[in-house]
C-alpha cells in the first residue's frame, strides 16, 4: 500500500510520469516489431535475454491495463488526489461501495496507485537495461463510464459487460484439490456473475436507482476487484519460474507478493457483500454464510466451510505431489502457458469487450512470447 496518500514529501506524480516520451515512443518501436519480427524482444543491448524482456513487455501491458480500469474506479469511487487524479467522484456509488466497507474507496485509491507504480516502474527498467517499454495508447479507444464523476476519457478496458468467475473462492477454501496438481471446476462464489454480463461501475446517471440496482453494481465491483488480483499474484510466481536474470528474478517475485495482498484485502472486502437481487435484471448475491451451496442448493458443514465469508486464509492443499504433504500455497503457479491462460481470462471476463482485433493480436504475441521464454544461465 502506498504510504503517502497526500502526494507530498517530492513523490513524483505516476500518472505524468507514464506519459512522458518514451513510453509513447516505446510502443511504436515495439508494435512494429511485433508486426514485422513475429515475436517482441530479439537480442537486447543491455543484458537482458530476449525471454526475459518478453515476460517485463507482457507485464508491463497487464499492469497498464490494470491502470485504466483502477483508473476507472477510482474516478467514480475512490480518493482523487496528486497521485491517482481524473474525475470528481460519483456520491451515490461511493456510498453504496462504502455500505460494504468503509474503507473502500481508499483501498481502491491505494490499488491504483500501487498499479501505477508497478507500470511505470517495469518500463522504465525495460529502459534502463536496453529493452524497449510498452504503451497501449494506441488502443485506448472504448467509452467509459458516463455516469456524474467520470472524467470521459477513453478506456482500455470495459468494466460494463463483465463476466466474473469467482471460483477462487472456492479453491482457496479446498483442502483436497489444486488446479496444478488435480484439476477440477471449482464452484463460484457468486453463480450469476459468471452466467451473465453485468456491469462494476454506473454506465449513465440511470444506473444510480433504484437502490437495489447501484448495490449490485458495487457489490458485483467487489467481486471483480479480487477476481483481478487473484490471477496477478499467481501470473508472476508462474513466469519467476522461466526468469534467467537474478534482477529480473527479484523483481518479478518482489511485486507478486503486493498483488496477493490486493487479493486478500479484496477478498475480505467481497464476503461482506450483502445479499441482494438487483431487481432490473435479476442478478442475485446469495448469502454465503447460510450453509446453502448457491449451486446445487446442498447443505451441510462441509458446504458452510467452503463458502463462509470470513475463511479468507489459504487451505492447505496437495502441492507439487499428491504424495507430499498438503500445504498453503498460492494456486495455480504451473508455468507453462501461464501468460496466454492469463489473457484468455481476462478476456473472457469482458475486460476487453469493444477492443480492435489489432489490440488482441498485439497482447496475444507477448503474451506468446512470454511463454516461450526459456530459463537460462548467466
Amino acid at each position: 500500500m502506498s504510504a503517502n496518500l497526500n502526494g507530498t514529501g517530492g513523490r513524483q506524480n505516476r500518472r505524468n510520469f507514464l506519459k512522458t516520451g518514451f513510453v509513447a515512443a516505446g510502443a511504436a518501436a515495439v508494435g512494429v516489431g511485433l508486426l514485422e519480427q513475429g515475436t517482441p524482444a530479439t537480442a537486447q543491448s543491455g543484458g537482458l535475454t530476449a525471454g526475459d524482456a518478453a515476460i517485463l513487455q507482457f507485464l508491463a501491458a497487464g499492469e497498464l491495463l490494470e491502470v485504466d480500469f483502477w483508473t476507472q474506479y477510482n474516478e467514480l469511487g475512490g480518493i482523487r488526489d496528486s497521485e491517482v487524479p481524473g474525475g470528481t467522484g460519483n456520491f451515490i456509488y461511493t456510498e453504496r461501495l462504502r455500505s460494504i466497507d468503509r474503507n473502500i474507496p481508499q483501498y481502491i485509491h491505494d490499488n491504483t496507485d500501487d498499479e501505477i507504480s508497478h507500470a511505470t516502474f517495469i518500463n522504465a527498467y525495460l529502459v534502463s537495461r536496453g529493452a524497449q517499454p510498452v504503451s497501449l495508447d494506441q488502443f485506448r479507444t472504448l467509452e467509459g463510464s458516463r455516469a456524474t464523476g467520470s472524467s470521459g476519457n477513453p478506456r482500455l478496458t470495459n468494466l460494463m459487460q463483465l463476466t466474473i468467475d469467482s471460483s477462487w473462492w472456492t479453491r482457496y477454501r479446498s483442502s483436497t484439490n489444486n488446479p496444478d496438481v488435480n484439476p477440477i471446476t471449482f464452484e463460484q462464489a457468486v453463480p450469476d456473475l459468471h452466467n451473465g454480463q453485468f456491469t462494476a461501475i454506473p454506465r449513465t446517471d440511470e444506473d444510480l436507482y433504484p437502490h437495489a440496482h447501484i448495490q449490485a453494481i458495487a457489490n458485483t465491483a467487489a467481486f471483480q476487484m479480487p477476481t483481478v488480483e487473484q490471477g496477478g499474484g499467481s501470473l508472476r510466481l508462474a513466469l519467476a519460474q522461466r526468469a534467467t536474470d537474478a534482477e529480473v528474478l527479484r523483481l518479478l517475485i518482489s511485486m507478486g507478493p503486493i498483488e496477493s495482498m490486493h487479493f486478500q484485502t479484496w477478498h475480505e472486502k467481497a464476503g461482506q457483500v450483502r445479499p441482494i437481487t438487483d431487481p432490473t435484471n435479476g442478478l442475485t448475491f446469495p448469502d454465503l454464510n447460510s450453509g446453502i451451496d448457491p449451486n446445487t442448493g446442498a447443505r451441510g458443514p462441509a458446504v458452510r466451510q467452503m463458502f463462509q465469508t470470513n475463511l479468507i486464509m489459504p487451505e492447505p492443499c496437495p502441492f507439487i505431489s499428491t504424495s507430499l504433504p498438503v500445504c498453503s500455497v498460492v494456486r495455480p503457479t504451473n508455468t507453462t502457458g501461464a501468460a496466454t491462460g492469463a489473457l484468455k481470462f481476462l478476456t473472457a471476463m469482458g475486460l476487453f469487450t469493444g477492443q480492435s482485433q489489432d489490440f488482441f493480436g498485439y497482447l496475444t504475441e507477448l503474451a506468446s512470447a512470454a511463454d516461450a521464454a526459456q530459463r537460462g544461465f548467466q
